[in-house]
């Protein structure tokens, strides 16, 4: 009782603080496979990481890297159709539509590009995506029948394509692939929490991408797949529609473009500026790693003086 007593007193942003922290090591200790307890708190997925802990302490399918897709019966109708999907999504990689973003305008998949992967985006939460329509309107149909799909696209991960280790930042969805055109190969995996799948041709694959992961493609055949997110279930009504107008404001913002002159989100638009910024500290970093860090560590501080006290 002392130790609660001795608490009580600290002023409301501290308990922010101490929130925000525990939040962090939740999301560390979770999984088997971890980051440094550094990067772990400093890790820019600190700042929803309380929101994440909601999401996943009021799973209905509970906190573990893969999940049984039998769970998601809604699902099927992908699974049934996998055929006519890989039709469109080959007719679409042909014409080298799936790709890279164009510019710095992806954010949440900035880094991927480098190292070889590409997509398509069919949907992203609540944002029409007119290329998609136009060039895939029975994947389109498809989806648009799944309530629970909040976001989606075709995948590729060429030979000799690699992912690296990383967890996504949202824990308010789920992870889906379905195989389309893929190496049938265990040479071309991905790898959730130390535990290792390969895709194949027609097969749903579904894990929880707040869990460390890294992919690769060390097969000389193409890797494409349907990547959705599939909004988590939850329990009790006030943490859905928490869940809810996260990603009607957060993730909604987080859309761009298949083509010129479609949707860019808020921090899309944003990142863009940013980058700018990004490329000049990465000089720095070349030529002066210790005025880099410093600079990283000043600046760090610096914030969460201003937030806390």
């Amino acid at each position: 009782m002392n130790f609660v007593h001795d608490l009580w007193p600290l002023a409301p942003r501290h308990w922010v603080l101490i929130a925000f922290i525990a939040a962090a090591l939740h999301a560390h200790l979770r999984g088997k496979v971890r980051f440094g307890l550094v990067r772990a708190l400093t890790d820019f997925t600190v700042l929803i990481a309380p929101f994440n802990s909601l999401m996943v302490l009021f799973s209905k399918v509970g906190s573990q890297p893969y999940l049984n897709d039998k769970q998601f019966p809604e699902l099927k109708v992908l699974q049934d159709n996998w055929q006519l999907i890989r039709d469109e999504a080959l007719a679409l990689d042909e014409g080298g539509n799936i790709k890279a973003a164009d510019g710095y305008n992806d954010i949440g998949f900035n880094s991927f590009f480098r190292t070889g992967w590409k997509r398509f985006y069919l949907k992203w939460y609540g944002v029409e995506q007119p290329s998609a329509a136009a060039r895939c309107p029975k994947t389109v149909a498809l989806l648009n029948q799944i309530p629970g799909i909040k976001a989606a696209m075709f995948a590729s991960l060429p030979p000799g394509a690699t992912l690296v280790k990383h967890r996504d930042p949202y824990a308010g969805s789920l992870r889906y692939h379905l195989g389309l055109i893929t190496p049938n190969d265990p040479g071309c995996y991905i790898e959730v929490d130390g535990q290792r799948y390969h895709w194949k041709d027609g097969e749903v694959v579904m894990f929880d991408e707040t869990y460390i992961h890294h992919a690769a493609n060390t097969t000389q055949q193409p890797r494409i797949i349907l990547f959705a997110d599939v909004e988590r279930p939850v329990h009790t009504s006030v943490v859905r529609w928490l869940n809810k107008v996260f990603a009607a404001i957060v993730m909604k913002a987080s859309a761009t473009q298949n083509e010129q002159g479609e949707q860019v989100g808020g921090i899309n638009r944003f990142f863009g500026v940013a980058y700018k910024a990004r490329e000049k500290a990465k000089q720095l970093k070349a030529t002066n790693r210790t005025a880099y860090y410093v600079g990283k560590w000043v600046l760090i501080g610096g914030l969460l003086l201003a937030i806390f006290y």
